[in-house]
């Protein structure tokens, strides 16, 4: 199965928590705006991510993940400048 750009928006009140939160996401896409990344995720890396991330979703803070279907990302709308996040034409394996 082809990645599929995925989205992750955290909202952590702590600061040590929420650094950690970024350098796990910086792993696997590219920040897009303060907390919010972009990443290109098959199933593997999505579940492995969601190992990593769970731990920091208690506690009345949240981390959002939205995988992004082909449809909905011509969707896509970018107002203001920013780097789109590019479905890769081809994968190596």
């Amino acid at each position: 199965m082809r990645p599929l750009v995925t989205v992750v928006s955290y909202d952590i009140s702590d600061d040590g928590k929420r650094g950690k939160v970024a350098r796990i996401l910086e792993d696997y896409g590219r920040r897009v705006q303060y907390s919010v990344f972009e990443c290109q995720l098959d199933e593997r890396l999505l579940k492995e991510l969601l190992g990593k991330l769970e731990p920091y979703g208690k506690g009345g803070d949240s981390i959002r993940v939205y995988r992004l279907c082909q449809a909905c990302r011509k969707k896509f709308i970018l107002l203001g400048e920013g780097v789109v996040v590019e479905q890769p034409r081809s994968i190596v394996i």
